[in-house]
């Protein structure tokens, strides 16, 4: 401090909870205290076991009920109006409504997001007769015997629920009953929410959740200043994990809640830790509680969403391909025999690729448009009789051993040259100095099938065996190929490049199959393969079996996270309708939901509310750096009571809102505009904090009419652009009119 000033701070409460009343004794319950504490204590009005405020600090009066159950009673008008209309796709209804019909079916998929959201949507279209006939197929296509207003309704109860939860949030903040009013219908006339909680998608619940979490949590840290330990204390605390648990189950955007609620944590233990008065058992135990509660709890919670999910999903679907094999085999009707765990010339096998989802390899009586004009090679993630090869010998012509049903029985070895002769169409694996058709690199061979029948091939269809690893639980699949325990690479003789798979697919002629090449400069995960099933007739009937160990619960959990992590960051796609974080505070663009007959549905914000929530962030930030500047001036501003109420009030929600925004920067993935959804409930909570701050030295009638102004203004904000809400009618003049800045992009 300037002048060698030394300025005493207050102890402050947790970030974003400002103190309900001056306390003594934050943290601690009476029988913690030593005994002239205890006398302190005392001589301020405390009594043991006497409640001396209301739970979660929620002191709502009977008019304040009635009143926000009337905002609700709006809220519902605003956001079930017309929702059976359109009657026919919305947006991303294709993909999760389609969802909800791969779960009625139980057949197996893999999206981006975790279970609990379209569970929930599942579960209203199962109640009201949803059989899963319809496909969702594309964007427009009308609906026929789906119950498409009962799974609407689902994000529709849950955008309305979100508004109370608002208004209570702010009163457990110790805001006026004015400001937490005007954050619920704030929240209720925000276009871009109302558009979003009307169809099929998951930001309506994910949003509800994180309010909730909030909520929860600002209740259970205004019972922790109180009376720590108690039974309320944990019920808060309890369900705090618990909704934890839901908000990142619907959405790893979750990840930001759980982020919000552990910075306000660990300032609760820090503080905890630097009081004096504060044992290191009663610190223990209020860190192990929190642990416990807002750790292990959400965890559980969100494997349980996926027991749930695997539970649902026991049969074969499109999703299949990107698990591994042992996955697979879980799923019904995907089970094998057990097959031969011994492989020798003349072996009838099936040849997985272990990298890319485990697809087989493949041919069939196609060929290649363009290079050598021969036989295709591809991977094919489902069973088939094309997947089957005979391994011979690579002998030269006319030697006996290439005979091999009349020779001893030979096992392959590393080292080995073989050939691959695919049994249907009676051809050979083969390579040459030839680019394949769509990886056209100087590196890549094209891969093909030559050859006719009874033809003993030629040396481009030779391949050297060579073992990479074998499995621990299998001494011999180190030293000689063995089905299932062994991977290994197939090395082509004349040119050295070895047989190779990647995310490729094939065109059209190709039937988007997986390409196949032999790669000079293949990554090694990516020429890695295995034999699934072997046979031979010289092998007795008892010779040694083998199959996929099958995982359990948490092998699959663990796998569903990898393969949910990796489609997620491959979605780099440009969409016409995505955009960047930094436009998303200035909405500058919006996304094209639906259109017919110049009608149209476009997601767009409530300019009112959504400049007026973006204002206020950069006002915090301005007046925090200011006070930060004064405070190294030697002013005491953080002493003042009402300062270090707002500043944690504002504080809080400024957290959450960057905690929700800036880690958008970070991704390369596909996004848009209702990414910010969660960031705008923490912005609209702050507008209104800083609303609180302003208007805290007016008249209650005079903030109750400044509150007025702004609410009129919002509701024709709302109603202005509801036509683009709704996918009402609207003139071709007023739809120009309506288009602000010229980055919206919505038409008549």
């Amino acid at each position: 401090m300037s002048g060698g000033v030394r300025v005493r701070r207050p102890t402050s409460p947790p970030p974003g909870l400002p103190q309900m009343a001056p306390q003594r004794f934050p943290h601690l319950r009476h029988d913690h205290l030593d005994a002239d504490a205890r006398k302190e204590a005392a001589s301020k009005g405390y009594v043991p076991g006497r409640r001396t405020h209301a739970p979660g600090g929620l002191n709502i009066t009977p008019g304040e009920w009635k009143l926000l159950g009337v905002v609700v009673i709006l809220a519902m008008c605003v956001r079930l109006f017309r929702i059976s209309q359109p009657d026919s796709v919305v947006f991303d209804e294709v993909h999760f409504g389609k969802f909800a019909s791969k779960y009625i079916k139980s057949q197996y998929f893999v999206d981006v997001h975790p279970p609990l959201a379209k569970l929930l949507i599942t579960l209203a279209g199962f109640v009201f007769g949803y059989d899963g006939n319809f496909d969702f197929k594309d964007i427009g296509k009308a609906y026929e015997h789906v119950p498409f207003v009962a799974m609407r309704l689902v994000p529709a109860f849950m955008g309305v629920a979100t508004v109370p939860i608002s208004y209570l949030t702010l009163r457990a903040l110790d805001c006026r009953a004015t400001t937490a009013m005007l954050a619920s219908l704030f929240i209720t006339f925000e276009n871009g929410l109302v558009t979003q909680s009307r169809h099929i998608l998951l930001d309506s619940p994910l949003v509800f959740f994180t309010a909730l979490t909030v909520l929860l949590w600002t209740g259970f840290c205004n019972e922790d200043k109180h009376e720590p330990f108690t039974e309320m204390w944990w019920t808060w605390l309890v369900l705090s994990g618990l909704s934890l648990g839901a908000v990142v189950s619907c959405k790893w955007v979750g990840l930001f809640t759980i982020a919000t609620v552990g910075f306000s944590t660990i300032k609760q233990l820090w503080t905890l830790l630097g009081d004096l008065r504060v044992s290191s058992k009663v610190f223990m135990r209020h860190f192990m509680a929190r642990a416990a509660c807002l750790i292990g709890i959400p965890i559980l919670f969100y494997m349980f969403m996926f027991w749930i999910h695997f539970l649902i999903l026991q049969n074969p679907g499109d999703g299949d391909g990107f698990m591994s094999s042992e996955f697979q085999h879980t799923l019904n009707g995907r089970g094998m025999a057990d097959t031969y765990a011994d492989v020798a010339l003349g072996s009838t096998i099936t040849l997985r690729h272990v990298n890319t989802q485990g697809g087989y390899l493949h041919s069939h009586s196609h060929t290649y448009p363009t290079g050598s004009q021969q036989q295709q090679i591809t991977l094919y993630p489902h069973r088939d009789e094309n997947n089957v090869w005979r391994i011979l010998n690579a002998t030269r012509e006319g030697d006996p051993t290439h005979d091999w049903a009349n020779q001893p029985l030979t096992y392959v070895t590393p080292g080995m040259h073989i050939k691959l002769q695919h049994i249907v169409t009676d051809k050979h694996l083969h390579s040459h100095e030839q680019r394949p058709p769509v990886s056209e690199v100087e590196y890549q061979n094209e891969v093909s099938g030559y050859g006719i029948p009874n033809y003993p091939g030629d040396a481009n269809d030779d391949w050297v065996v060579e073992i990479a690893h074998g499995d621990k639980r299998d001494k011999e699949s180190s030293k000689r190929l063995r089905t299932l325990r062994t991977h290994l690479r197939l090395r082509h003789v004349m040119t050295g490049c070895y047989l190779f798979s990647h995310k490729v697919k094939l065109p059209d002629w190709g039937f988007e199959q997986q390409e196949v090449t032999c790669n000079k400069q293949a990554i090694k995960e990516n020429s890695l393969w295995y034999i699934e099933t072997s046979a031979h007739p010289k092998l007795p009937q008892d010779a040694p079996k083998v199959n996929y160990k099958l995982p359990g619960f948490l092998s699959k959990f663990l796998e569903l996270q990898q393969v949910m992590w990796a489609t997620n960051a491959g979605l780099t796609d440009r969409h016409t309708f995505d955009s960047r974080p930094d436009s998303w505070p200035r909405m500058r663009r919006g996304i094209n939901f639906w259109v017919r007959d110049h009608r149209q549905i476009y997601l767009l914000g409530n300019p009112m509310v959504w400049w007026l929530s973006t204002a206020a962030v950069l006002c915090y930030v301005a007046v925090r750096a200011f006070l930060i500047l004064r405070a190294k001036r030697g002013y005491r501003d953080f002493e003042n009571t009402k300062v270090v109420k707002y500043d944690t009030l504002c504080g809080f929600l400024f957290v959450g809102w960057s905690l929700h925004y800036f880690p958008f920067y970070l991704m390369g993935r596909q996004l848009f505009l209702h990414h910010y959804f969660p960031a705008l409930y923490f912005a609209i909570l702050l507008s209104c904090g800083v609303f609180d701050l302003v208007t805290s030295a007016l008249k209650p009638k005079v903030r109750l009419q400044v509150a007025g102004v702004l609410l009129v203004i919002a509701i024709w904000n709302f109603v202005y652009l509801s036509p683009i809400a709704y996918g009402n009618t609207w003139t071709k003049s007023k739809c120009e009119n309506a288009r602000w800045l010229r980055t919206w992009d919505f038409a008549w």
